[in-house]
Order: structure tokens, then C-alpha cells, then sequence
């Protein structure tokens, strides 16, 4: 049995004074035979804009009743609030293949936007690929584009995308991926874009869209829902805040909103969404 949970910081502190490390043992919503895995991404960001955007998401302590969920900034970034949501796997649930790869700058100059990953048990057929963003460190002064992408799936791996664009100034960024097999029916998952309901160009502080899950998925209650971050663009001259959440969660369909507030500039924002019944 697999669960979702997530770790806000501003259920720990309040959004000022910013904190470099803000940190929780929260318990599963129920508990496993054995530590489960437990990739996570970003779900909300509110980083002040005076300073490079570093933020990061981490698990420590992981128990098989609960673990100690981390987010930190460091040098002089002000980081006002951020939630991690994670996706908790049974240690049986082999169906699900899991992994972390950092693109670091910083250590070297040349790594690469693009990289090979092997599943460590080849699948049957192409699995379905998630990708979501757990660490970032962008340059200030320039604005905020980061994109995480799976491209060329087959049966064993695929290729790992942590690009920019234009003049935005990326140190490092660290992803998280899940795959699963593409015949699950009883797992859903999707990447949408604030680009579904508008263009980049004309910028506003509240999406939303009403999704259908689709022929071949059957949920059998309500299920339980994933998101995070997969992709920003976001003006840098004022705070990067962005938010994405799900409500009208039914079987058979959902509705996303990826939001900004007071004076951010959102552009575009990109979530991960994985549905599934536990």
C-alpha cells in the first residue's frame, strides 16, 4: 500500500523570519512492514528575489512509521515558506522504480542537460515516466526558467532533461523520477502546463483546469493525488512565488491550479500529477 503526504513549513514557523532550515518528523498516513521510498518534489516556493534562488528538498531519519522532512536554503537566500509533497511506496510495490539525479555546475562546469537513466529492472514495455524538481539554485537579477523533462522511455531507462533557456543562470538542480508500467490501470499521471488555459505572454496569478482521467484507468474510490513542480518561468524582478494544487478529486477526473501571488510575475509553470488508488 502506497500513500501521499506533504511537509508545508508553515505549519513548523511563520513565513518571517525566514528560516535556513526548517525541518519536521511527520508520520505516514499509515504505517509500513519496512521504510518505504519516498520520492518528493516542490509544491510551493516563496523565495525572496534579493538573492540566488537555492532551495532544497530533503528526507532524513526515514523509518517505517515515519521520517524527518527537510527544507533548506543557504548563503544569504531567504527562503519565506516551501512544501515538499512526497509520494510514499511500499517496499513491496515493485512496480514502481524510483531515482534522484543532480545537474551541478558548481562541481562541474561541463555536467551535462541531458543524461541516460537505467531502471534497475528493465520493464516489459516503455514505462510512464514522472519527473519533478526537488532542488534548485538559479542566479538572481535574471529570470527563473528551469525545466525537467523524460524523453527517448524505453523498457530500460531513459533520458534525464534538466534544461534553462535564454539568459537565466541555473548552478544546479536536482530531480526526482518515478516510473511505472504503462498498463497500471489503476495509477494516473499527467504533466500540465499553465500554457493549457493561456499563453506564456499574458501572465496572470490563478489558473485552473478540470481534467478527465481518461479510457483505461479505474479507480475504484477517490484517489490519492500527487503534484509537484516540473517546470518555472518566473520574472525576476520581484519574489519567485508559485503554488500548485488539485481539489475536486473524484474517480474519475480532478482539477488542477497553479497559482502566484501579490506582485510575481508567473509566466509559465509545468506540474507532475500522479493519481492512484492505494
Amino acid at each position: 500500500m502506497s500513500a501521499t503526504l506533504q511537509f508545508d513549513t508553515r505549519t513548523v514557523r511563520p513565513i518571517i523570519p525566514p528560516v535556513a532550515d526548517t525541518h519536521a518528523v511527520l508520520k505516514y498516513p499509515h504505517p509500513f512492514v519496512a521504510p518505504p521510498r519516498l520520492p518528493h518534489g516542490f509544491s510551493l516556493l516563496d523565495i525572496s528575489k534579493d538573492a540566488n534562488i537555492r532551495a532544497q528538498a530533503t528526507i532524513k531519519d526515514i523509518t517505517k512509521d515515519s521520517a524527518d522532512f527537510h527544507i533548506t536554503s543557504w548563503s544569504d537566500t531567504s527562503l519565506y515558506a516551501a512544501t515538499q509533497s512526497v509520494l510514499a511506496l511500499a517496499p513491496a510495490n515493485l512496480q514502481f522504480s524510483t531515482g534522484e539525479h543532480i545537474r551541478n555546475l558548481y562541481a562541474d562546469p561541463k555536467s551535462p542537460a541531458s543524461v541516460r537513466v537505467n531502471f534497475d529492472r528493465p520493464f516489459v514495455t516503455p514505462p510512464k515516466v514522472v519527473v519533478f524538481l526537488n532542488s534548485i539554485d538559479l542566479g538572481k537579477g535574471k529570470n527563473w526558467r528551469l525545466r525537467t523533462t523524460a524523453t527517448a522511455i524505453d523498457a530500460k531507462g531513459f533520458t534525464l532533461n534538466i534544461e534553462t533557456w535564454s539568459d537565466t543562470v541555473l548552478y544546479a538542480a536536482q530531480v526526482a523520477w518515478v516510473a511505472y508500467p504503462e498498463d497500471e490501470t489503476h495509477i494516473f499521471s499527467t504533466s500540465v502546463s499553465t500554457s493549457d488555459v493561456r499563453d506564456w505572454d499574458k501572465p496572470q496569478p490563478q489558473q485552473s483546469k478540470a481534467i478527465k482521467f481518461g479510457a483505461g484507468v479505474e479507480f475504484w474510490k477517490n484517489p490519492d493525488v500527487f503534484v509537484a513542480l516540473n517546470e518555472i518561468d518566473i520574472d525576476s524582478k520581484a519574489n519567485l512565488r508559485v503554488e500548485a494544487h488539485v481539489d475536486n478529486v473524484s474517480q474519475t477526473g480532478l482539477t488542477w491550479h497553479i497559482n502566484s501571488w501579490a506582485d510575481t510575475v508567473l509566466y509559465l509553470a509545468n506540474i507532475s500529477i500522479i493519481a492512484f488508488n492505494a
